[in-house]
């Protein structure tokens, strides 16, 4: 096996993959609404874990989907915290409103 990876995006899926070698190791969901990108969620099969294939999987997904011009939307936890710590350029971002845990509400 090689440790070449490549991430490319697969429109019938919804999704860009990472492949380690010509093994799909990884993706990332997404759906597209007019103007907008909304990531939804991000997976490295276990098998290649620690090897920040993550990283780059979210990297090269973001760049190309600020490429398009479209805004992107982090609604998966891996993406939004990857974008609180790298900047993608010429990225736009629309940090969802989230719903705040029941668990934290307090009652009037």
């Amino acid at each position: 096996m090689t440790d070449e990876t490549t991430v490319t995006r697969n429109d019938d899926a919804s999704r860009y993959e990472i492949f380690f070698g010509k093994t799909l190791a990884g993706f990332a969901d997404f759906e597209r609404r007019p103007g907008e990108i909304l990531f939804t969620h991000t997976e490295v099969d276990p098998a290649f874990q620690g090897k920040g294939l993550a990283g780059i999987l979210a990297a090269e997904a973001l760049a190309d989907a600020a490429a398009s011009g479209d805004t992107i939307v982090p609604y998966c936890p891996y993406i939004a915290h990857y974008l609180k710590k790298h900047d993608v350029a010429g990225a736009k971002i629309r940090w969802p409103q989230l719903p705040t845990d029941p668990a934290d509400a307090t009652s009037a």
